[in-house]
Order: C-alpha cells, then structure tokens, then sequence
C-alpha cells in the first residue's frame, strides 16, 4: 500500500494548508499536522507525524496541543500500543464551527471587553476629541453585533446553515427594504 506522503498531491495539499495556515494566524508547523491528520484515514502517533511531517518532536507536541486546544484534533487509544495516538475531525461544517467558536472567544471577545472598558473611560474624559470617542465606540457596537450575530447563527442547524450559504446574496430578496 502507498504511504500517504508519497502521493504528491498529499504533499501539495500539506504544504499549501501550511502555507494558509500562516496566512490565517497559525503556525505551518501546526496547519501541516492538522492537513496530515485530516488525510490520515487512521490516527496517528507523535512520532509518524515527526517522519512523516520533517519536523521535531517538541514541535509536533506543542502543534498538537494547540489543534487539541480548537478540538479539531483529539487523542485517540489504539488496542495494544501505548502511544497517544491523534485524529482530526473530518466533518467541515463541524471543523468550521469548532474554529471560529475558538477564534472568537481568543480574539473578538477580549477584543469587546476591551473596547468596552475604552469607552466608558473615554465618556468621562473631557479632553479627547469627540471622534476619538465615536470611533471607539462604534468599533465596539460593530463587533458587538457581530458577535451576536455569530451566536445566532451558532445555534442554527447545520442543515439550515448550508442553505442559507447556499443562498449568499439572494438570502436579500427575504428581507423587508431590500429589492
């Protein structure tokens, strides 16, 4: 049977997820780990991922701790081998779902809290300039209601998200005002 890393469409696809894994905030070193688990059709332990991937062994625990960490990737036990064993989740949608949960509660919901607190200092300072105190102010209503929108959509069924996706631009002709 051939090993998964000598199908060069295999490496292509590992190589580029890396490189749009640094395009996304992530680490390539992470972003490979995640693509060669994804195509993996049977978990895989630390060690053939160092192998298979090129890279060190610390690098390859801290990279699937962070993929642990968005639960896109968890420890699996293999029937007689004591080796942490790892395999990534293949549902998209739920991929998807998982990722921006994480991102959001990382990166936007600090971001609000912050924004947030901004304000309110801001309102009781009388020497800033009034745009000052707008800007920061609609920045935080604006990822205010994205956030929230986000939730809403959150809960929506996956059925449910895939039409609406479906849909894009045409999701208008349902709402009041628009033609």
């Amino acid at each position: 049977m051939i090993r998964l890393m000598d199908i060069p469409e295999v490496r292509a696809f590992i190589l580029h997820w890396g490189e749009m894994g640094t395009e996304w905030g992530v680490n390539r070193s992470v972003a490979q780990i995640h693509a060669l688990l994804y195509l993996s059709e049977r978990p895989l332990h630390a060690e053939e991922i160092c192998e298979a991937l090129g890279l060190a062994r610390s690098n390859v625990s801290n990279g699937l701790k962070e993929l642990q960490s968005y639960a896109i990737v968890r420890r699996v036990h293999v029937e007689g081998d004591r080796r942490d064993h790892f395999t990534a989740d293949t549902d998209l949608w739920d991929m998807l779902m998982k990722i921006s949960a994480e991102r959001k509660k990382r990166e936007i919901d600090p971001t609000i809290q912050m924004l947030g607190e901004l304000a309110e200092a801001l309102e009781q300072r009388g020497d800033v300039p009034d745009h000052v105190r707008q800007r920061i102010g609609r920045m935080h209503d604006f990822l205010g209601t994205l956030a929230s929108w986000y939730d809403d959509v959150r809960r929506l069924p996956k059925s449910t998200l895939v039409t609406l996706m479906k849909l894009g631009g045409k999701v208008a002709r349902f709402l009041p005002g628009t033609n």
